[in-house]
């Protein structure tokens, strides 16, 4: 989980703050040493780490925090604003040209996930954005790379305008000439990459620019590399000129550095980042967002906008009419299951819940395949059986059980779950039944 390890340490150092009910100014102190040992710990560059302390630590021994109500409150809002501005404040979008298509060069070290991650964001523009985006393979060095394009382009429904093993210079000129021919507004160049920064690569790079002029130059950075990443940031934008930065496997490092520096040591913010292997793993990159996670604070807009995306309106709304008729089947339920799954995994939800302590997360045992067992169960009913449960009895549920390979008690607990659920919804759909529970004691949360 991203930022597990820097986001434990940070809550226990605001923990000691908010036992007192007044602080001193050596409490806050003792407080920033300890942030201070948390974000060198997790890899964040040490100058912006020394910058980043000295900053809160002045900002919050002044005698309006010290002498609040909240202190300790006061002090971690510094904490969270400071964080938002080192990722860079707020959101930067990719400024899409006046005349298109819109020319997006991506670069980068090999092993950091370029091509497949340059798709993804091919993905996300055509889904979010709505626009006609074509991919362009100039990586003609590395063994595959030109197929490798091909095949997540295919399974994303993206265009791929390639030559094979020609020169990558007159590959990008005429993959735009293609695209402007063809309707595609967007183009993405994918780069040859290298195993570490040399003046071939750099030259190679420099013509590529000079002959399509990029929109904006997108640096691909590996987010496990830590300071590697950061370096590597610097070296390009110091011999090219980079303009954004996509960083890859956020989801897998615990520590977080490279996010927290990139921006302060290159000037360049973070546009996107790769949070898993699916294809549909990418999302912007939001500073304040990123900044509440790292606090423990979650992240609900993320989580909502992940719900929206997961979950069909019109699905949604008949859904809701079958459960205030009590119409609803086993077909409807296999129905949400599958859109809680395309939400991602269990874990990465919960963290985006607001009070929930990832170290909790982190120590239970959630079982992601418990869906997957659940879903088996209810594909080995046949269509009556799921349009009518009630109809399923021992002979028949000895069939289901055998057909998914199961026991009878898991078809069993499953069909338990169901029918209380479809209790619980009748009772909240019964007229005057919000009254009902009100006069009985029952507190809403709102």
């Amino acid at each position: 989980m991203a930022f597990e390890g820097l986001s434990e340490k940070l809550n226990n150092a605001f923990k000691k703050l908010r036992s007192k009910g007044r602080l001193t100014e050596n409490d806050v102190k003792e407080a920033m040493r300890e942030v201070r040992l948390a974000l060198l710990e997790a890899d964040v560059n040490f100058k912006v780490v020394k910058d980043f302390v000295k900053t809160v630590t002045e900002k919050a021994i002044g005698s309006d925090i010290l002498e609040s109500l909240t202190p300790a409150q006061q002090v971690i809002k510094i904490v969270n604003d400071e964080l938002c501005n080192l990722m860079g404040g707020s959101q930067s979008r990719v400024h899409m040209a006046n005349r298109p298509p819109t020319v997006i060069m991506f670069v980068g070290l090999q092993g950091a996930g370029k091509t497949t991650n340059i798709a993804k964001l091919a993905g996300w523009f055509k889904k979010k954005d709505g626009r006609r985006p074509l991919l362009c393979a100039c990586d003609v060095y590395r063994p595959a790379a030109v197929q490798q394009l091909k095949i997540v382009g295919e399974q994303l429904g993206i265009p791929v305008y390639e030559e094979g093993q020609g020169d990558p210079i007159a590959i990008a000129q005429h993959a735009f000439e293609h695209a402007r021919a063809h309707g595609n507004d967007l183009l993405l160049l994918d780069t040859a990459g290298r195993l570490h920064i040399d003046e071939a690569l750099m030259d190679e790079l420099k013509n590529i620019k000079s002959a399509v002029k990029p929109h904006e130059i997108m640096l691909v950075v590996d987010g496990m590399t830590g300071q590697d990443a950061v370096n590597a940031a610097s070296a390009f934008n110091d011999a090219l000129g980079i303009d954004s930065v996509l960083m890859t496997k956020l989801d897998g490092d615990a520590r977080g550095g490279a996010a927290l520096s990139i921006k302060a040591v290159t000037g360049k913010p973070i546009k996107f980042v790769g949070m898993g292997e699916k294809l549909d793993a990418i999302e912007p990159f939001y500073p304040d967002r990123m900044a509440s996670r790292i606090l423990g604070m979650g992240d609900v807009l993320t989580l909502v906008e992940k719900a929206q995306d997961a979950f069909d309106e019109k699905q949604a709304a008949e859904l809701e009419k079958k459960m205030r008729s009590g119409k609803m089947n086993l077909n409807d339920f296999l129905d949400q299951l599958k859109q809680v799954q395309n939400m991602g995994s269990i874990q990465d939800v919960l963290g985006m819940v607001p009070g929930i302590d990832k170290k909790a997360i982190q120590n239970a045992k959630v079982d992601e395949k418990a869906f997957s067992r659940l879903e088996a169960i209810i594909l080995s009913m046949t269509p009556e059986e799921r349009a009518k449960p009630d109809i399923i009895k021992y002979s028949r549920k000895k069939r289901i059980a055998a057909g998914c390979g199961m026991k009878i008690e898991d078809v069993n607990r499953l069909l338990k779950q169901f029918d209380q659920m479809q209790r619980m919804m009748k009772q909240f759909s019964a007229p005057g039944a919000m009254k009902k529970m009100k006069r009985s004691g029952f507190k809403f949360p709102y």
